[in-house]
């Protein structure tokens, strides 16, 4: 799957090709694809890739496309606060920006099939908690996974507000799934070849949308040669905050306020980084022929004696215009995390310094 929009250089201008198809729509999805970088969640052979709109699958490990994940994230319609399970949660970049927009009171659970997969995701979760400054510019709902079938899943859990299935479901397990949603919920999942929306209007009443025709592996059925039993899979409960949690949360989130009045006082733009620029180069394409046939175009280049001099003046110029633009770039500040240089200059002691960076080295 994927292949509908072009690659990108890095992670922000994959998002930028990803909004310019309409694929991202609105700004809290924006926010989150551009905090957390696609090519945390690649193996190091592989990263060269990160930033093509295709799905990649190594071993267990599994990608989506970028467009199917910007797809998924709009008609979730998340929101702050708000309970989340991803069935099939693979690497845990999909939680991982969904709980950029749950926020600190949000539940973001996942479930998987494969306990390597698993400790893959805890690893990815943990480089992007002790080293992304994105951490610092949201309050993140840190998802917790679960290894299990989620066919399997305890009768007596919770509902959810959201939910999203990361595999094919077939017709025969549309209300299982159903029934994992609170009312007024919202359910995606990829249902007979086609990304659906199915929103859980009351107790027994449903809407349903179709999305795009999409190709996903199916679910994995249970298994149960072994034993013959269900192994029932036990989602995490919902935890409790406490009252010190709570208190950082707080303290945070008034100093954030601070930064951000601070910056518009002074025209500025608080914890937002500047602006990125990049140079696109100008590429001079000639074409001397135009053919219509059968309502489509062919453009064919008719070799001529001066074309090698061309070709050379024409790089001659670019070289040139390169060089004239060197002095007049303007090259973008390294990010500077206002939180931490603002907590670190607190006057308070350093254990507390550090525990409102949550212990953070970076």
């Amino acid at each position: 799957m994927g292949g509908a929009v072009s690659a990108g250089e890095d992670n922000d201008e994959l998002i930028d090709n990803l909004k310019e198809a309409q694929y991202i729509r609105t700004e809290l999805v924006e926010q989150a694809f551009r905090a957390i970088d696609r090519a945390d969640y690649y193996l190091e052979e592989f990263k060269d890739n990160a930033y093509k709109d295709l799905a990649w699958k190594h071993g267990n490990i599994h990608l989506s496309a970028p467009c199917i994940y910007s797809e998924v994230m709009e008609a979730l319609d998340l929101q702050p606060g708000l309970s989340f399970l991803n069935l099939g949660s693979g690497t845990g970049y999909l939680s991982s920006m969904v709980g950029l927009i749950l926020g600190p009171f949000g539940v973001n659970h996942g479930v998987e099939l494969h306990s390597d997969v698993i400790e893959y995701a805890k690893q990815k979760l943990d480089f992007f908690i002790k080293t992304s400054d994105s951490f610092d510019k949201f309050e993140f709902c840190e998802p917790s996974f679960v290894t299990g079938n989620c066919l399997e899943i305890s009768p007596d859990c919770t509902q959810y507000d959201r939910v999203y299935c990361g595999a094919g479901v077939q017709k025969e397990h549309e209300d299982y799934m159903k029934n994992l949603l609170k009312v007024g919920g919202i359910l995606v999942m990829p249902l007979e070849e086609k990304l659906t929306k199915i929103t859980r209007t009351g107790p027994s009443a449903w809407e349903t949308k179709k999305i795009l025709a999409v190709s996903f592996a199916p679910l994995i059925q249970p298994n149960h040669a072994d034993s013959g039993k269900s192994r029932l899979v036990h989602l995490p409960p919902v935890a409790v905050r406490s009252l010190q949690d709570l208190a950082r949360i707080a303290i945070r989130g008034t100093i954030k306020r601070l930064i951000q009045q601070e910056a518009l006082s002074r025209g500025g733009s608080g914890l937002k980084n500047p602006p990125r620029f990049k140079r696109r180069r100008l590429r001079r394409r000639r074409m001397e022929t135009i053919v219509f046939l059968d309502k489509e175009v062919f453009a064919s280049r008719i070799s001529n004696p001066s074309d090698d001099n061309n070709n050379s003046e024409d790089v001659e110029d670019e070289r040139r215009e390169e060089e004239e633009s060197k002095p007049s770039e303007l090259k973008p500040d390294p990010p500077i995390n206002f939180l931490r240089e603002k907590v670190l200059s607190l006057p308070l002691p350093d254990p507390l310094k550090y525990y409102l960076l949550y212990y953070r080295e970076k």
